[in-house]
């Protein structure tokens, strides 16, 4: 897995991701029955479903704007409607929105409900991580840890190294937090993110 140096980059490259490839993930063709009335139907009616939701979701995000209630709501009816991938970073999206307007419990809802509506892992990781930086803005430094323990790959090591370092220093434990620092120090994270993790631990001393 590519190593990201921040969850904002895997984001984007969801985005695109999805803006490219809809078409194949609404079908999800099985080779030998797409002859089947039945199932060209289904298929065509998935394939125009994620089609709809794609360019929906592109059309809705790009509009949004903190200083626009409607715009807002129209995201928010967009991620409680739709259950997939689209709906997740819709509800990804305006969660961002409501951390920088300190309305956390909002974007808690809207991030543990993106975790339900998409399987694919790299997302699930970016909304975990998100979820767990709220939680420790809200104190709640054992939420974080156990929300940290669900993202995968290791291409988040040093993200999450990061995010648990804090979360064990507000709890006092100043040597836990050195080990996670450490830890993500001597992972294959971006120089960037390196620099940072050691100047935490310098800071230490």
């Amino acid at each position: 897995m590519e190593v990201y140096s921040n969850e904002n980059e895997q984001v984007d490259a969801l985005r695109r991701f999805f803006a490219d490839n809809g078409k194949a993930l609404a079908i999800g063709v099985v080779v030998g029955i797409a002859a089947l009335g039945g199932w060209r139907y289904w298929s065509s009616h998935q394939e125009n479903s994620g089609k709809a939701a794609s360019a929906e979701y592109q059309q809705l995000t790009s509009a949004m704007q903190a200083d626009k209630p409607e715009s807002l709501e129209a995201v928010a009816s967009f991620a409680s409607e739709n259950s997939n991938t689209y709906g997740a970073l819709a509800a990804l999206d305006l969660a961002k929105q409501y951390v920088e307007t300190s309305q956390l419990d909002k974007a808690i809802a809207l991030l543990q409900k993106g975790l339900n509506d998409t399987k694919d892992a790299n997302l699930q990781a970016v909304i975990n991580l998100r979820l767990a930086r709220i939680q420790l803005q809200q104190k709640q430094a054992d939420a974080a840890l156990a929300t940290l323990d669900n993202v995968k790959g290791d291409g988040w090591s040093a993200i999450v190294a990061d995010i648990r370092g804090e979360a064990l220093l507000s709890k006092g434990d100043k040597q836990g937090a050195r080990d996670a620092w450490s830890k993500g120090a001597g992972s294959q994270a971006s120089p960037a993110l390196k620099q940072m993790l050691q100047m935490k631990i310098d800071n230490l001393s």
